[in-house]
């Protein structure tokens, strides 16, 4: 399926949904892109307008519905808390806007269903904003698993414990729709579903007593390959530097042990050792994972990360969650 096309030669004129942390992250990334021309839009018109001065903005709106509107706009960019995902995507396919939605991109895997038949009607693209699948780290994984430089692989480890402190959205489950593994811990599982290896089953495990809203979250992916994979996810582990841990992946012949935000890969292999330096200057993959988007709506041609990855993100998240509380039963 081919989508509607942004002409070659304009400006993409993309409008934020949510002034918040989200919001401002991306409008860093966007200062890296002439050709973008960013708006936002609040449910306060002062909110809105203070961002557009902060990143010097093309303008404001005073209401998501305004911007939604708007003829100005070609892009919606859904940066609200997850509770609103569905209702701001769907009000904006209507519009015959593009949309990027932030993740989590909506509560049940389901809910991809009936974006996929809206979208068809007006022929716009909707792409959810996972950066972890353009990782540096992950691109380069994904090639050496493709090798038998560390021999047969049979287990891999990979350690996102951190402190995040909350106080906001975060803790309430009707607005966040989930615990600590959907609302961040998405990322990984996006990375262990896309390292080359096709995932077979999932189980999952939450340490403590039973809550909505799990703070912390084992998970582990057997894949039809063989190996086994375990992530472990938390937002209350104190870690060195707030954030720098390590991960490793164990084959027969060797080993491949990287810093987990992706700083360096160190190999171990059958003869031989080296340390790889995947990239610094686009860590998150954030650059390249909006280089792809503009490029897709530009062509009328689907992003690297479609829909369907996306959906079948949420319902690797739905059957891990599911594990846990029969195991808690």
């Amino acid at each position: 399926m081919t989508f509607r096309t942004i002409e070659p030669g304009r400006p993409l004129r993309l409008a934020f949904l949510g002034c918040g942390g989200v919001t401002r992250k991306h409008s860093k990334t966007l200062k890296r892109f002439p050709d973008v021309k960013c708006y936002y839009a609040s449910r306060t018109a002062e909110k809105a307008e203070i961002f557009c001065r902060e990143w010097k903005g093309s303008g404001w709106f005073g209401s998501y519905q305004s911007a939604i509107e708007s003829a100005e706009i070609d892009v919606i960019f859904v940066a609200t808390p997850p509770d609103s995902h569905l209702d701001l995507t769907l009000q904006a396919i209507a519009a015959g806007k593009h949309v990027i939605v932030e993740k989590p991109p909506f509560f049940h895997a389901s809910d991809f269903d009936l974006i996929e038949s809206e979208r068809q009607k007006t022929g716009v693209q909707v792409m959810v904003a996972e950066n972890y699948f353009y990782k540096p780290l992950l691109q380069t994984l994904r090639q050496l698993l493709g090798t038998d430089v560390i021999g047969d692989i049979k287990f891999m480890f990979f350690n996102a414990t951190k402190t995040q402190k909350t106080g906001d959205w975060r803790d309430e489950a009707g607005q966040a729709g989930g615990g600590a593994l959907f609302e961040g811990g998405i990322h990984w599982v996006n990375f262990l579903a896309n390292l080359g290896l096709t995932v077979r089953s999932v189980r999952g495990f939450q340490p403590g007593p039973p809550s909505a809203l799990e703070r912390s979250f084992q998970m582990v992916v057997s894949y039809e390959e063989g190996p086994v994979g375990t992530l472990l996810y938390s937002w209350e582990i104190n870690t060195l530097f707030k954030g720098l841990r390590l991960s490793r992946i164990y084959g027969t012949e060797g080993s491949i042990t990287m810093e987990s935000n992706g700083v360096f890969i160190f190999v171990r292999g059958k003869k031989w050792r080296f340390l790889l330096l995947p990239g610094l200057s686009d860590i998150v993959g954030s650059k390249a994972m909006f280089t792809d988007f503009f490029q897709a709506l530009r062509t009328g041609k689907e992003p690297a990360f479609t829909l369907a990855l996306a959906k079948r993100d949420l319902e690797l998240i739905e059957m891990a969650y599911d594990d846990a509380r029969f195991l808690q039963k």
